[in-house]
């Protein structure tokens, strides 16, 4: 009995030790640092908005699918009737949730980069403005921190101009994914829902639009600013029916945030992307970014660089609602002296050379 008790005792004391063992290894690794903190938020920020922007749409559909063939099918009927009910919504405004834009999530995602907004002139509420986004990069970072959410003081510098930014219209068509992005001010770039915010919401509305698209999206890569924009015009249209007035913006550092594999013009590959483009709306790019463990790993989070967002002049465009196409020409040309000039005042302020310039095709 006592060799019993002598053997216990010795495990307990040997169990007693090896805890305190463990509890002076833990004490003895270093707590993370605020900046380590800071910077695993601001990774996570980025993380949520990617995976959202990619995935939240068809992930939600396959699970309405899914639940049709279950005892849960009401859900999905049920939804079904709402997004039937629901239909014209993006196009009349949407539904912002002023709660959504001011989200403590934003501005981790604004240090991640960072993303800051550069104001050069008022922009007086008593009109409505086009505001024309360049260029369109990867995934729109700059043109989405600046004019969805609150975090760069766009509400501060702009008093009084409601924001919007338009995006592919089949995005409105995915469950749960349309409800997440008129929350935050996104409306469908089409005729219909534009020329609503212009004319039938009263004045201090700013639409941005990033006119350049999914076809300048095959373009992208750093160190080289290509827009596509020549026969870009039905935004100049938009603008002269409404009396809205036209500002241009460019992002400087937008091309940065992804590699991009460009296949030449004429290729077989750059032929299947157009013809992609052309059907679906959006070009699928072969792109890389950097991984969620390190920034030397490969992966579909951009890069850290930093996204300067510039907002330019405000161009006076009168209200002419048939306008000739020589009239739509005349403030197509002036917009793009307007863009040029912005671009050539501030390009070797945030990043580019003197030497650099901007290719509009």
């Amino acid at each position: 009995m006592k060799t019993i008790i002598a053997a216990c005792s010795q495990n307990l004391s040997g169990s007693r030790a090896s805890v305190q063992r463990a509890l002076r290894t833990l004490l003895a690794v270093p707590w993370p640092s605020q900046r380590d903190v800071r910077s695993w938020l601001q990774l996570l920020a980025v993380l949520q908005w990617v995976l959202s922007f990619l995935l939240l749409g068809t992930i939600s559909l396959l699970i309405l699918i899914y639940l049709v063939f279950t005892s849960f099918w009401p859900i999905s009927a049920l939804y079904l009737a709402w997004i039937i009910f629901d239909w014209d919504t993006p196009e009349q405004g949407g539904r912002r949730l002023p709660c959504l834009r001011r989200w403590s999530v934003w501005r981790h995602f604004r240090d991640y980069f960072p993303v800051k907004l550069v104001k050069t002139h008022d922009l007086p509420p008593s009109h409505n403005y086009i505001i024309g986004s360049h260029p369109h990069g990867i995934l729109c970072v700059g043109a989405f921190c600046n004019f969805i959410t609150g975090s760069t003081g766009f509400g501060e510098m702009f008093p009084g101009i409601r924001p919007f930014l338009t995006t592919l219209a089949g995005n409105f068509r995915l469950p749960v994914f349309r409800e997440y992005l008129m929350s935050g001010g996104l409306c469908p770039v089409t005729r219909r829902a534009i020329s609503y915010l212009l004319s039938k919401n009263g004045t201090g509305n700013a639409v941005a639009i990033v006119i350049g698209g999914a076809a300048e999206s095959l373009s992208c890569r750093p160190g080289v600013t290509t827009l596509i924009l020549k026969n870009r015009k039905g935004f100049v249209r938009l603008a002269l029916q409404h009396g809205a007035h036209l500002v241009p913006s460019f992002s400087f550092g937008e091309n940065d945030l992804f590699r991009q594999v460009v296949f030449e013009e004429g290729s077989w590959m750059r032929s299947i992307q157009q013809r992609f483009q052309k059907m679906m709306g959006f070009a699928p790019c072969v792109f890389y970014g950097r991984g969620l463990t390190s920034v030397q790993s490969r992966g579909f989070l951009p890069y850290a660089r930093p996204i300067t967002t510039v907002v330019g002049e405000p161009l006076t465009v009168p209200r002419i609602e048939n306008p000739s196409r020589e009239t739509v020409d005349m403030y197509h040309q002036l917009y793009i002296r307007a863009l040029l000039k912005l671009f050539e005042e501030n390009k070797t302020k945030y990043g580019l050379s003197e030497l650099d310039r901007l290719h509009i095709l």
